[in-house]
Formats: C-alpha cells, sequence, structure tokens
C-alpha cells in the first residue's frame, strides 16, 4: 500500500526555504575554504620565503686572470648580500677618490640617521665627523653600519639616492642581478644579489680601484680607544688570502667573498648561506683548495714555497699561520697538515706589554707547533695577537719559549689563558719583555 503526501503552500515554501540556506552554506563553505587556503598560501609565501632563502647555498670560484669558473652552484640564484653590500658602497667611495670628489682626510658627517642604525657600528654621535680613510677602515674590519650610512650621505645626499646610484653602477659593471635598497647590507626584501654578480664586483673593483685594494687585507684598525679586528677569518687562517669582506644577517646565513694569491694565480670565490661563520670559512678553503689542486694537476701552479723570516723580528699571528703550510709537491693535497721548518724560530723578546706562554721547550718544532696550535684554538680571542717563538739561552742550554704576544695589559692575557685552559691548552700570562 502507497502513501502519498502532499505538502501545502506554506511547508513547500518552507522546504524550498531550507534548500536555498543549504545551497548558500555549502556555498559559503567552499568560498571559505578557497580563502583559507589563499591566505595560508599567502602566509607560508611572506613569512616562509626569507627562511627558505636563508639557508639557500650558493657559491662560485673563479680564475681571476682568466675569468675561467673553477666552481659554480647556483651562482644565478637570489639571494640577501647582507654586508657583502659595503664592498658596492667602498667601491663607490674608491670611486669618489679617484675622481677627486673627496681625499682620505675629507672628513664625513654623522646624521642622526646614520647614529640610529642597528650593530654593527662604530657609536659615532651625530655632528661628529669622521675621514675616508678611516670609514675605510672601519667598513672593512668592523663593518660599521653607520659609517655605511655616513658615506652614503655624503656622496649621494640621501641613502635612498646612494642606493640608487650604487644599483646603476651594478648595471654597468655587468651585474645584472643585483639591487641594492641601503649602503649596509642591513635587511630589506628588495635588496638582492647573487654569487655570479658577486664575483663580478670582486673583479671590477680589484680592476678599477686596485691602488685601493690593499685596505681589505687590514687586520685591524683602532679608532678612539678601541681596536678592531677584521671579521675575514681566512686573513690569519689560508695561505694568500688578501681580502675582502664578510656578510650575515639571520635572512642570508653567513657569507663571504675571498680573494686568495699563489704564487701568481689569483683565485676569487664567493659563499652564501652558511650556518656558522667556521662552516662557511671551512666551506670557502675547502673549494679554493680543491681550485689550486685542479690548476696544479692541469700544471699551471706550483705549490707555494713559504720564505722563513729572519732573525730578530716578530711576524704577527695571522702571518705566521699562512706561512705553515706544506713546502712540497703535497701541499695543495694536505692543505691542513703543517710545515713548521717553515716558521720562523729565533725570534727576539719584545720589549714590554703583557702576552701569554703555551709552553717552553727545547725542541724548536715542538713549540712553533704549539703556537700555531693555541692560534688556532682560540682564533676569536688571540685575532689581534702575534705568534711568537723566542730562542733563549740559559745554563743548561736553549729554550725555545711559544708565545702569542700584543694584549692590552694583563687582564685581557689572563681571559685569553681562561679561554684556552677552557680547550685544555696550558697556558701562562707573562710580561712580553719577562725573559721568564
Amino acid at each position: 500500500m502507497r502513501f502519498k503526501t502532499r505538502l501545502g503552500p506554506k511547508a513547500m515554501a518552507t522546504v524550498r526555504t531550507d534548500e536555498s540556506q543549504s545551497i548558500w552554506q555549502l556555498q559559503g563553505r567552499r568560498i571559505y575554504c578557497a580563502l583559507s587556503v589563499m591566505m595560508l598560501i599567502i602566509a607560508a609565501v611572506v613569512f616562509t620565503t626569507p627562511a627558505a632563502m636563508a639557508r639557500t647555498y650558493t657559491a662560485m670560484v673563479i680564475d681571476a686572470e682568466t675569468g675561467d669558473i673553477l666552481h659554480e652552484y647556483r651562482a644565478d640564484h637570489k639571494v640577501y648580500p647582507a654586508s657583502l653590500t659595503k664592498i658596492m658602497t667602498l667601491y663607490m667611495l674608491f670611486d669618489a677618490l679617484d675622481s677627486g670628489k673627496v681625499s682620505l682626510s675629507t672628513r664625513m658627517e654623522v646624521s642622526k640617521r646614520a647614529w640610529g642604525q642597528a650593530p654593527s657600528k662604530l657609536g659615532l654621535q651625530p655632528g661628529e665627523k669622521i675621514s675616508v680613510e678611516d670609514a675605510i677602515l672601519a667598513l672593512v674590519t668592523k663593518s660599521a653600519n653607520d659609517i655605511a650610512v655616513v658615506v652614503a650621505e655624503h656622496l649621494g645626499g640621501t641613502e635612498i639616492k646612494f642606493a640608487q646610484m650604487m644599483t646603476a653602477k651594478a648595471r654597468q659593471i655587468g651585474m645584472k642581478n643585483t639591487t641594492f635598497r641601503n649602503a649596509s647590507g642591513l635587511p630589506n626584501r628588495g635588496q638582492l644579489t647573487t654569487a655570479r654578480d658577486m664575483i663580478r664586483l670582486a673583479v671590477s673593483l680589484r680592476k678599477d680601484y686596485g691602488n685601493y685594494y690593499h685596505y681589505f687585507s687590514t687586520q685591524k684598525f683602532s679608532y678612539g680607544k678601541r681596536t678592531y679586528g677584521n671579521h675575514n677569518n681566512l686573513l690569519a687562517s689560508y695561505y694568500g688570502t688578501d681580502g675582502i669582506k664578510t656578510g650575515y644577517i639571520n635572512a642570508s646565513g653567513f657569507n663571504l667573498v675571498a680573494s686568495v694569491n699563489r704564487n701568481g694565480r689569483r683565485l676569487i670565490g664567493v659563499v652564501f648561506g652558511g650556518r656558522t661563520a667556521r662552516s662557511r670559512d671551512d666551506q670557502m678553503k675547502k673549494l679554493l683548495d680543491q681550485a689550486y689542486l685542479d690548476l696544479k694537476k692541469d700544471g699551471e701552479i706550483i705549490a707555494p714555497r713559504p720564505r722563513i723570516s729572519p732573525d730578530g723580528k716578530i711576524l704577527p699571528a695571522d702571518t705566521q699561520l699562512l706561512m705553515a703550510k706544506q713546502n712540497n709537491a703535497n701541499e695543495v693535497e694536505q692543505p691542513g697538515r703543517i710545515d713548521t721548518e717553515t716558521v720562523v724560530a729565533r725570534l727576539s723578546p719584545e720589549t714590554g706589554g703583557w702576552g701569554i706562554q703555551v709552553g717552553a721547550f727545547s725542541d724548536q718544532r715542538r713549540a712553533q707547533e704549539a703556537v700555531l696550535a693555541a692560534a688556532r684554538t682560540a682564533p676569536d680571542v688571540l685575532r689581534l695577537t702575534r705568534a711568537a717563538v723566542e730562542q733563549q739561552s740559559n745554563g743548561s742550554g736553549i729554550v725555545y719559549r711559544a708565545r702569542l704576544l700584543g694584549f692590552g695589559g694583563e687582564q685581557e692575557a689572563r681571559s685569553a689563558c681562561a679561554a684556552l685552559r677552557k680547550e685544555k691548552v696550558a697556558c701562562i700570562p707573562v710580561n712580553a719583555g719577562d725573559a721568564g
């Protein structure tokens, strides 16, 4: 038996209304879901792009004389330059020096805007002035953001105008994928470059303003009552390095442009995206070692043979570290091995000042190994010191004292010893003129 149910007009209207509401609710849900997905995509782009770029590793190594590419990895991928930006800031300043717009003694005034820049900075107050030469040294060593703005405002009127000048110069020298938004490299989404473009900049700087290039090898810079060490650790740890600049912001990782000259063969390398300064430096050394090895296999270079320094002369720690390399045919294959015969053995004590002693030996080779090992163990603490192996005679024969000299006072020397002891390195503070 079948029953038919008839709905009245009011009931039919209610059904239609319910159906319409259901349809609108369904469509509303679909629209809501679509909008939610779009918002998630936008959020992903906005918030993850810098993080993604932060760990983007790119690298390139070339022969500076021939232009031959010896290594490249994602060399055209856009990344944030960070303080590598200051290489272009210096290029513009060198250009102004060369054209006579400024001289090394020209005084540039610090504005409130320059004073307000985020660290790293020199910390000059508004109204103070700094010479062009001191500005160069502050940018090379301290990587001072406030001084980058001082230069920008002096040459361009405003930092925005100067950044436009930087970008125009970049195009002129072939940096097709680089855009500058400021003079320091502080975070800006629109400030981008590539490893290949940074290679072009380094090559152009040496070619166009080589007479100023020596500033990039500056180990330390004193201004006021403070002394600043160069952030480029390769100057003190990799044979032949003579420049040029490091960089770091969170959105780029640790970056480095390095120039190395061995036996007349110059290589220029760029590394972006290091997780730490040490891993970045190690990667650069690895790439350069391989490049020199490949060139040696091709018969194009001979492994360098460092010269022994004359007696009575204390060399900087970085120089001794650079000299401490193999002087045989296996130098490139084993870049970490030390040939202690190439290091100064007999040095006169320095008069006055404080240092640290990491050992006293009857064997000069052991003394050489000890001082170099100590310098490598705590490079940040010992960056501004001078390594010295002092040969001295006593009643029982000759003693070789392994020392690092040049501390500002007793407390600095004691702090350095404390840092070394944490690394299981024996150490005592000494007066540099003390025969001990």
